[in-house]
């Protein structure tokens, strides 16, 4: 086999991951409006009972292979921070009016790990941004609706194998854990991770 002929396969082989990856990249990077949340409307211990719907995420995000796994991935770790402490506010709370919590995934984009092992940086950074409504269920009204951004540096990534691509989604949740606690004894508002 002739050197270019080598050298043609090579670049094919690099080629073809990299055309996937491009294909299934809606948004190349996203980013929070503000670094700081509102407070919500009211503290959320003034509410009885919490609820929280599982994270919905639309189209064109929806379908797409690298981020319906970080859509589970997110739900799972949402799920390890906030259910706990749902369980324990609704415990402890008697009657009275109703929070339910609408986690959104508005902007994602997420290397996946087979992307980031043929394509390594060049598949591009990951970003996320979610928004969590907060509505009281007997008046309808909107106490709150704070956003949270994270992302994950090609670079660091690539060198990670995807490992920061991951640890951007913990982060991610944790801001909303956090924003939940700090909201409940008295409304505060909180950080939206643009700044981290």
């Amino acid at each position: 086999m002739k050197v270019q002929d080598c050298m043609l396969a090579a670049a094919l082989a690099l080629a073809v991951p990299l055309l996937a990856v491009a294909d299934g990249s809606v948004v190349s990077y996203v980013e929070a409006k503000n670094a700081t949340n509102p407070p919500p409307a009211k503290a959320l211990h003034e509410f009885a009972r919490f609820d929280i719907a599982p994270i919905a995420m639309d189209v064109p995000y929806a379908g797409q292979s690298a981020n319906e796994d970080a859509r589970k991935r997110l739900q799972a770790d949402l799920d390890l921070r906030v259910q706990p402490l749902l369980a324990q506010w609704n415990a402890a709370n008697g009657q009275g009016h109703a929070l339910q919590i609408e986690p959104t995934i508005r902007h994602i984009k997420f290397i996946g790990g087979g992307a980031r092992f043929w394509a390594g940086a060049f598949a591009g950074g990951s970003a996320v941004l979610m928004t969590v409504k907060l509505t009281d269920r007997t008046t309808g009204e909107t106490i709150a609706e704070p956003e949270f951004y994270q992302h994950a540096n090609a670079q660091g990534a690539a060198w990670s194998f995807g490992g920061t691509d991951k640890a951007m989604l913990g982060r991610e949740t944790q801001l909303i854990a956090d924003y939940l606690k700090d909201n409940y004894d008295h409304a505060v508002g909180g950080p939206t991770g643009k700044d981290g």
